[in-house]
């Protein structure tokens, strides 16, 4: 039997990159997948097609999380379709390289609003459907730890969702919830593709100077640390936040 056959998942921004990667890998152990976008419906179509075209079961959910309205709706969407919720992959974010003298107000709230309000808001509409052995898993960053130069907002979100992850896990622990957070490195994405050709390769080549397992992240090295935390195999963990990065640190 597959770790997650008869559970039922919510990804956050899964339309591309490491949510459509968690998605698609979460669907392949036997989970129920909401693949939720905030503007991409092509992209997540695209992530239903290939999960069910494979066997599996999907619906696309549009909805912004940073609204309180909308996470609901997405939550109510699981429900409404598959009967249950096991499994909050809380991904949608953003993020921006900035100076201090180019932070603006727009900016802040942006970050601050989709990646801690937003996983906030989700895991509130969630909470009341989970039960004992549910995981909750926030992407974070291991920018919250070697807080890189121009990255003070989207750092400080990522800090914020690392110290929600383990303030969680002590308030749902009592009901046998999990909540842990997953914390990348640099990961090779369509996000990263779009930034400035020159600027990303300067980037790539600092990283990989860096880490010691000497490359950048792919989305399959981190999918399978969500199916990881999703399953049973990690009953014993909550609270925690996993490196993902290659051994930089």
């Amino acid at each position: 039997m597959s770790k997650l056959s008869g559970k039922v998942a919510i990804v956050t921004g899964a339309s591309k990159g490491i949510g459509a990667g968690i998605a698609k890998a979460l669907a392949a152990e036997g989970a129920a997948v909401v693949v939720n976008y905030a503007s991409s419906s092509s992209g997540a179509d695209a992530v239903v097609t290939e999960i069910t075209g494979s066997g599996g079961k999907a619906i696309a959910v549009q909805g912004d999380v940073s609204r309180k309205s909308d996470a609901q709706a997405i939550v109510d969407a699981a429900i409404s379709q598959f009967g249950r919720l096991d499994i909050l992959v809380n991904n949608a974010g953003v993020y921006q390289f900035s100076s201090i003298e180019e932070i603006t107000e727009e900016l802040f709230h942006r970050h601050f609003n989709i990646n801690v309000l937003g996983t906030l808001l989700m895991t509130q509409a969630a909470f009341k459907h989970l039960g004992s052995g549910a995981s909750i898993i926030n992407i974070s960053s291991i920018a919250s730890r070697i807080t890189p130069a121009n990255t003070a907002v989207y750092s400080g979100t990522k800090g914020a969702v690392d110290a929600i992850t383990g303030s969680l896990a002590r308030e749902f622990g009592p009901k046998q919830i999990r909540v842990n957070a997953i914390n990348p490195g640099v990961v090779e994405t369509e996000g990263t593709k779009t930034i400035d050709a020159a600027a990303a390769e300067m980037i790539k080549q600092s990283v990989i100077a860096q880490t010691p397992l000497g490359r950048i992240g792919q989305v399959q090295d981190i999918a399978p640390l969500a199916v990881f935390l999703a399953s049973d195999d990690s009953r014993w963990l909550t609270g925690g936040t996993m490196l993902a990065s290659g051994g930089l640190r």
